[in-house]
């Protein structure tokens, strides 16, 4: 039934996603790359107060931006004290405007009659959430901070092989903690797995598939391991490593992908992102302003931003984080590095002034890596980004953000790979076959522009 609530398109002129990342863990794991690491109380709370000075310093500067999603990841969330996750997201609502379910919302070439609350997304690892009392007061708290959204790291339901990631849970506290999610209310919750481990072969990793499934989270993350450099994975397990037998051969890693896809559908969940599969409606908001791609605001340490087609992060430093917000005011009245940004792109462009967009002052002098993605980017961008989506990309919605059609621009690639059984193409969309979908990464890379 039609909702009967009047549209009112002026109210959202641009959509904002939020990411908060938490650089902390109990224990790195051995195949992690992530910027994470144990930390003792002094320094976390010496990167919270700073976190909450980088969030206010928006104050008054958030324009026309409306937030429909937040996601505080890590590193592990779920590690620090929940007052402080609480707190993060007070100080976020009192500097943003969040939707509201009582007037229309658009974002990319999709509009809806009403919208759900807010997407607040926590990070949780099993093995922090802690004894059956702190872990009901935990998962309280997240609930009355407003999340709704819980995103669990179990990875696997092997113990044998959660250990050999490097994993501080047992299947058994994952368990546990998704039962107490339930109790406590959260009617949103992913899962996290990953394939092609050390030692997996196709039959454990459709124990794990079947055990998560059967446990009907709404949404279920499932990515092949990937043996980054400078882990302790790297080294035993890399192209010169000892181990690096263990590993399951491509054709194994491959028939793992497909039976993922096999085995989640028939448990009633559609893939609607190369690794990514949701029951009906529970897709991933947030997730999905990366694959459109959409504005979003990165706050913490290393955190990664897209703001008006210019990209940037904040360091990497953790002291140079802490001590370049401490030391600096966050007044009405920036001074010093808030009036300009330079970069370098293909298309010459070398600074972009403010006075465009208030969000991309660097108040505190902790961007790094800023780029103005040139037109011929952003296309590139939109084409490989949003085939990763099972419903792939909008014609209509190309000319819209580029003023020129797609064909124009993509004609060559797009009649070979159709004709090669690797995207389908209907009178507005362009999408992946599953054959595309198997060999992704050569498809995708069709689309960069010389």
């Amino acid at each position: 039934m039609k909702s009967n609530i009047k549209k009112d398109k002026g109210t959202w002129k641009k959509d904002l996603r939020l990411y908060v990342h938490v650089p902390f863990c109990v224990k790195k794991c051995d195949y992690c790359d992530f910027l994470s690491a144990p930390a003792g109380e002094e320094i976390i709370n010496a990167y919270f107060d700073a976190l909450y000075k980088e969030i206010c310093s928006y104050r008054g500067k958030t324009g026309e931006y409306t937030v429909s999603s937040v996601y505080i990841g890590g590193g592990t969330p779920s590690y620090v004290a929940s007052e402080k996750i609480a707190r993060t997201l007070t100080e976020l609502k009192k500097v943003f405007k969040f939707i509201d379910p009582n007037t229309s919302f658009k974002y990319s070439d999709t509009e809806y009659e009403t919208v759900p609350e807010p997407e607040i997304t926590v990070e949780i690892n099993p093995g922090t959430v802690g004894l059956l009392g702190i872990s009901e007061k935990k998962l309280a708290d997240y609930k009355n901070a407003g999340i709704n959204r819980i995103s669990f790291g179990l990875q696997s339901t092997n113990d044998h092989e959660l250990k050999l990631l490097g994993r501080i849970h047992t299947y058994l506290q994952f368990e546990e903690n998704y039962y107490l999610a339930r109790e406590t209310g959260f009617k949103n919750i992913n899962i996290d797995l990953m394939s092609a481990l050390p030692g997996q072969n196709i039959k454990s990793w459709e124990e794990t598939l079947i055990k998560t499934a059967s446990l009907k989270p709404e949404h279920i993350s499932a990515y092949s391991l990937i043996i980054e450099e400078g882990t302790p994975f790297y080294e035993r397990f890399g192209p010169e490593g000892t181990q690096k037998h263990m590993l399951p051969s491509e054709d194994e890693d491959r028939e793992m992908y497909l039976r993922t896809g096999e085995i989640l559908s028939s448990f009633g969940y559609e893939r609607y992102e190369i690794s990514n599969y949701a029951l009906k409606g529970y897709e991933c908001r947030h997730n999905l302003a990366y694959w459109e791609p959409l504005d979003y605001l990165g706050f913490g340490l290393g955190s990664a931003s897209l703001i008006d087609n210019v990209r940037f992060r904040n360091t990497y430093d953790l002291r140079e984080y802490i001590d370049k917000i401490s030391k600096k005011s966050t007044g009405e009245n920036p001074v010093g590095t808030g009036d300009k940004i330079s970069a370098v792109t293909d298309d010459n462009i070398s600074e972009i002034r403010y006075g465009g967009n208030p969000l991309l002052i660097d108040f505190f002098g902790i961007r790094k890596d800023i780029q103005v993605l040139s037109k011929n980017r952003q296309m590139e961008e939109f084409m490989f980004l949003g085939l990763r989506k099972s419903k792939g990309i909008s014609k209509k919605e190309f000319f819209k953000r580029f003023g020129t059609a797609v064909d124009d621009i993509y004609y060559n690639q797009l009649k070979k790979l159709e004709s090669r059984g690797l995207i389908n193409i209907s009178s507005d969309r362009i999408w992946l076959t599953d054959y595309g979908i198997d060999v992704s990464n050569r498809v995708l890379a069709e689309f960069l522009i010389d």
